[in-house]
């Protein structure tokens, strides 16, 4: 048996080439590299350091080559991977879980279109609607989930802003939610909550389209405010949100509102004005 059928039959197609989970060979690299030195390091202790180099050189090449030939090292690990690593982390690396469509700033911004082209919505099964999909629900609500504390959310902002993280503040003045960036205003929301969707819808929808970051500022809130009338839990506390009508005294009328807020902690997700009162003031 020649060296060609060593290698074939130690090869596993179904972990390599177009097939090779990325998660499974960053996290293998990584134990086979710390397993090289802690190996070589023992060895190097007992047996003088140039044999200890020797091994773990010899350690690291058959990493390198299990990795190389069956995309592991250790056993089990594509089944590890999708139980223990969270969704969207694999979906940074996972080459079919969508594909990247495409936006334009040069183009008349469909809101609707570009939400499905990023497989963000698709028509619902039982009502003539939009709705989300199951799989950006869940890698929404992951994102939620990640920046909630101020540290993070701070983090996720300023690469969306491409800024600095320290020339970023928070103030909330009543309800309104407002970042600053070195003292000028980068941004406001209805609420904290509202931020906190923004944020992690951003996120994702950068992963999605290619040319998110060409478009503007306004096309960017149009994808982000629509998105967040299909919530259906809070973004703070995790409450339930509900559509209801309400009524905005401003300086010289009252203007009637249509809102989406969370029931329990009161943060105001959505806000617009009621198509009657649009109608009046056009």
């Amino acid at each position: 048996m020649g060296i060609g059928d060593v290698v074939s039959r130690f090869r596993r197609p179904e972990y390599t080439g177009e097939m090779r989970c990325v998660p499974c060979t960053v996290v293998n690299s990584a134990i086979g590299v710390i397993a090289a030195a802690a190996i070589g390091g023992v060895v190097g202790a007992n047996a003088g350091v140039a044999t200890g180099t020797g091994v773990g050189v010899i350690v690291l090449g058959l990493s390198a080559a299990s990795i190389a030939l069956r995309g592991y090292l250790v056993p089990g690990t594509p089944t590890l991977t999708k139980k223990y690593f969270p969704d969207w982390l694999l979906r940074r690396f996972d080459k079919d879980s969508h594909t990247r469509a495409a936006v334009s700033a040069d183009e008349n911004l469909d809101v609707e279109t570009v939400l499905m082209r990023a497989e963000a919505v698709e028509p619902c099964e039982n009502v003539d609607d939009l709705c989300l999909t199951d799989e950006f629900q869940t890698a929404w609500s992951d994102r939620l989930e990640s920046v909630r504390s101020e540290e993070t959310s701070r983090a996720e902002l300023a690469d969306i802003l491409g800024v600095e993280a320290d020339i970023l503040t928070f103030e909330e003045f009543g309800e309104a939610f407002v970042a600053y960036a070195d003292e000028t205003q980068a941004g406001q929301w209805e609420s904290r909550g509202a931020f906190l969707a923004d944020v992690a819808a951003a996120t994702e929808l950068e992963v999605r389209l290619d040319g998110w970051q060409t478009l503007g500022l306004r096309q960017q809130s149009q994808l982000l405010y629509a998105l967040r009338l299909f919530l259906e839990e809070c973004p703070e506390c995790t409450g339930t949100v509900a559509i209801e009508e309400d009524t905005v005294a401003s300086c010289c009328r009252s203007i009637d509102i249509v809102a989406v807020s969370c029931q329990e902690c009161g943060a105001r997700i959505f806000e617009t004005n009621h198509p009657g009162d649009i109608a009046r003031s056009a």
